[in-house]
């Protein structure tokens, strides 16, 4: 997968750059698999904004993927590689044997012919899925599952992949993309290979209106506001504010912790991403 450049024939083509998405073989999406996505703007169910800087952006129409993989033994065929607006990966349409269709995430290696399926006795082929009790060592899996049959709940981003490190007693240890060293139970399913479109993180929006494209509207500093409108806001000259990031209603701006105290999934975390 490359990535194309233009010629700079006016100041947004000059930094813009795109995925040239060589590996597609289709260009419109199966309509069996396809679901209405209404745009919220970041707004609740009482219509009031708790996402702030969202609105706008291209429609779209959701793919449903099939995340759990739950058709055991049976085998599918790649039939075509899409494109899917709503993530960053791109989506592989697998005609089973039986009839059914289903999307799953494109992993690095599948091509269009080749025969998927879930089964711990299946080859460690990019696509198969299997427990992770079977995966050998120092294998690559995608769209790993933390609970048993919920379905996969991590690296599902385009390029990522998480690491089969050690096996012991009922848990598998795995390395994820960010450096952090997690247990999963053994019998949680994984999907063998790196997640598709590896180039993704390279590409450059190039100008303000393609982040309109996707939804995302423009948001000010706070440090750039007066004291009366942001608790940032104000100084002479710039300044930091001297105190940790909040909202402008003075609410931490990555929210507060959330994490159970009486149950707490940290403690299959065996080393943190952060040192």
């Amino acid at each position: 997968m490359a990535i194309k450049k233009y010629k700079p024939v006016t100041p947004g083509r000059r930094f813009m750059s795109v995925t040239d998405f060589s590996e597609l073989t289709c260009s419109e999406p199966e309509r069996s698999l396809l679901t209405p996505l209404r745009g919220k703007g970041g707004r609740n169910n009482l219509g009031r904004i708790t996402s702030r800087h969202r609105g706008g952006g291209h429609a779209r129409r959701y793919r449903v993927i099939d995340f759990k993989r739950s058709k055991e033994g049976v085998l599918g065929k790649v039939a075509t590689i899409e494109y899917d607006p709503n993530r960053s990966a791109f989506i592989a349409l697998v005609h089973f044997a039986d009839g059914e269709k289903r999307y799953i995430l494109w992993p690095v290696g599948l091509k269009v012919g080749d025969n998927v399926v879930t089964s711990d006795q299946a080859d460690i082929q990019p696509g198969n899925c299997m427990h992770l009790s079977a995966v050998p060592l120092g294998t690559s899996v995608h769209n790993v599952e933390l609970q048993i049959g919920r379905g996969g709940q991590m690296c599902r981003a385009a390029g990522t992949y998480a690491q089969v490190m050690a096996k012991e007693g009922e848990y598998v240890l795995l390395r994820l993309p960010s450096g952090e060293l997690r247990n999963v139970h053994k019998n949680c399913h994984a999907s063998i290979g790196q997640v598709g479109n590896t180039t993704h993180e390279n590409v450059a929006w190039g100008k303000a209106g393609r982040s309109r494209w996707k939804g995302v509207r423009p948001q000010s500093r706070g440090t750039a506001m007066n004291p009366i409108d942001h608790p940032h806001g104000g100084g002479e000259g710039r300044t930091k504010g001297g105190r940790h990031p909040v909202t402008p209603w003075g609410k931490p701006t990555k929210g507060y912790k959330t994490r159970s105290k009486k149950k707490p999934s940290s403690r299959f975390i065996v080393k943190r991403r952060t040192k």
